[in-house]
């Protein structure tokens, strides 16, 4: 059972409905159904949701194959924490602002490397079953 990336999923997860519910308070609070309206907060609040979707989901998926492929538990749990953290910190730069951020720039560096270890990690992991043959 891949125990590890239930951990993380189930944060990602958190995360996703944290930053849904964000949106939706203030798609509530401007009258608006559909789309951003032109709002720049409601506008900033949909980037913050979709960025945290467009990297988590493939962070958590990788994390699962590694997983699945047996990767270290201590190479699963430092590629969770930082893809949760990288998330987090990501969401929270974001939400105070377009611009440059410590939160937007640490936050994509760890979610990066996470995505990009993960994703070396579960090529290797096929390349020596090739080799193994």
């Amino acid at each position: 059972m891949p125990h590890v990336t239930a951990l993380y999923a189930g944060l990602v997860g958190v995360l996703l409905l944290v930053l849904a519910a964000l949106v939706s308070r203030l798609r509530r609070a401007r009258r608006v159904g559909l789309g951003d309206g032109g709002d720049r907060d409601l506008q900033r609040a949909i980037r913050v949701h979709g960025n945290a979707v467009e990297w988590a989901v493939p962070g958590v998926l990788l994390l699962l194959v590694a997983e699945l492929n047996r990767a270290h538990p201590w190479l699963l749990h430092l590629c969770g924490v930082a893809l949760v953290a990288g998330r987090v910190l990501h969401a929270a730069g974001l939400t105070r602002t377009a611009g440059v951020s410590f939160g937007r720039f640490v936050g994509s560096g760890l979610s990066w490397t996470a995505v990009l270890v993960l994703a070396l990690w579960c090529a290797w992991a096929f390349a020596r079953t090739l080799l193994v043959r």
